[in-house]
């Protein structure tokens, strides 16, 4: 009776993150026309002002003038944080909702990660099965991150949403508040092996945990008799863990509504009306790159690839709701072995997608990047273009699936190429509208990963139950 019972249950949940995402929305709806509408109309006009006052410096006045403009501006900017901080303090009972749930999250994935991880590895029994697995993987990862990058070079190119929409420029030099991406080979490899594996579960460093994790399951199976005695252990703690994301998820709906709500009462509805160019290209670039990644799924493990994704709608949702795909992960690892992978490949290949294959994240670091480029009228060569994805192939390796962790990378990209950095400053705005969408296609791609690598190695069985 108990597996009878077992799949209502699942179904009530994404049903109420359903309801809980559209009731978010309109609760945001009339708190941004009610609770915090005088300070969106001040942020307005505010904003009016910068550009006029962008528009006076650009027409290169008198020296006497300037520095009156200069210190307007100054003035101006001011008044605008102190604004924001005054919405955002208002609005705060409900992202605090998000807030909580999102430290509960991470408060589980690096555990999750590590005790997985390692008893996959040892089960897979020796380095050579691991670097036979990890070598699928990586192929798999390197192939969906390069089509990603450059289905967005292709459509930005197509759309030039930049020359469309004709928006006011943030001035050149204008500072946003994010700090550049590394760019060097050194700050790359220092983020990839840790110098101890406490500090990277406390920071929550994926990629530092997978490392860590790699050589402490081979060393695991290669003690023989005594590495059993460990993998027992870490096997129940995941276990423990597994239970406890249980219990968080019930939290869920509310963070959901709480996430909705922040969002929808500080932007607004009417900011889909200022970028529904931008908004509306990003996605549909998203759904092709959807369909692009189950086409791919469909040539590996056939008509499975639909019920997959049926299977990962409430991670997908989740992810989408909440701006994190790094949110759905413990969901999606349960999920994935519900729809018949092997366990010792889910804890393998999905952690290691956290940090190489983040398919959403990557259409957009092209596509952002270019669309600032047409904004402030920079001709780039198809060779640039190419060299630009190929920088983003590398250096966007090892973020975290959590907000915001993009414009961090393509800030450093766009001063490698002497793009103003400021022009970041025209998305900033709805960022939050296309990281939801790019969320849910990390968790997309990771899954379709994930099954795709247990195909090639005969561990993609049935589903354990009906979902």
């Amino acid at each position: 009776m108990e597996p009878s019972a077992q799949p209502p249950k699942k179904s009530r949940l994404t049903l109420y993150i359903v309801i809980a995402l559209f009731v978010g929305i309109g609760a945001g709806f009339v708190l941004n026309k009610t609770y915090v509408q005088e300070h969106n109309a001040t942020l307005a006009s505010l904003q009016t002002s910068l550009i006029q006052i962008n528009q006076s410096l650009a027409a290169q006045p008198d020296s006497a003038t300037r520095v009156d403009l200069l210190a307007q501006k100054k003035d101006l900017s001011r008044q605008q944080s102190e604004v924001l901080a005054a919405r955002d303090k208002k609005v705060e009972p409900f992202s605090i909702l998000a807030d909580i749930f999102l430290r509960l999250i991470k408060m589980i994935v690096a555990p999750l990660v590590l005790t997985t991880l390692i008893v996959g590895v040892a089960k897979l029994g020796d380095i050579s099965s691991v670097g036979r697995i990890g070598g699928k993987t990586l192929l798999w990862f390197v192939g969906a991150s390069l089509m990603s990058l450059l289905l967005g070079m292709i459509l930005v190119n197509i759309f030039q949403p930049g020359i469309a929409m004709n928006l006011p420029l943030p001035d050149a030099g204008e500072d946003i508040g994010l700090s550049q991406g590394g760019m060097s080979l050194k700050n790359f490899l220092y983020h990839v092996f840790p110098t101890s594996v406490i500090e990277a579960m406390a920071k929550n460093e994926i990629l530092q945990i997978v490392v860590f994790s790699l050589f402490f399951g081979v060393a695991t199976a290669a003690i023989g008799e005594q590495g059993k005695i460990v993998i027992q252990f870490l096997d129940a703690v995941a276990h423990v863990i597994l239970k406890v994301t249980g219990y968080v998820m019930n939290l869920a709906p509310i963070a959901v509504f709480g996430a909705m709500a922040a969002i929808i009462a500080k932007q607004g509805l009417g900011i889909l009306t200022t970028y529904s160019i931008f908004i509306g290209e990003f996605y549909f670039g998203l759904l092709v790159l959807w369909l692009l990644l189950t086409l791919a799924g469909f040539l590996m493990i056939g008509k499975r690839v639909i019920n997959l994704l049926r299977t990962v709608k409430e991670p997908i949702i989740l992810a989408f709701s909440t701006s994190s795909s790094e949110a759905a992960f413990p969901k999606t690892m349960e999920l994935l072995q519900k729809f018949g992978c092997k366990d010792k490949i889910v804890s393998f290949v999905l952690p290691l997608g956290y940090s190489f294959n983040l398919d959403g994240s990557m259409m957009y670091m092209t596509f952002a990047s270019l669309f600032i480029a047409q904004s402030y009228g920079i001709e780039l060569s198809i060779a640039t273009q190419i060299s630009m994805l190929l920088v983003l192939m590398l250096t966007s390796k090892g973020i975290a699936g959590v907000p915001r962790a993009s414009l961090v990378v393509i800030a450093g990209t766009l001063a490698t190429f002497n793009i103003p950095e400021a022009g970041l400053a025209l998305l900033l705005g709805i960022d939050p509208l296309l990281d939801m969408g790019r969320s849910a296609t990390n968790v997309v791609g990771n899954s379709v990963a994930t099954a795709v690598v247990s195909k090639w190695e005969n561990a993609l069985g049935q589903p354990t139950e009906k979902i």
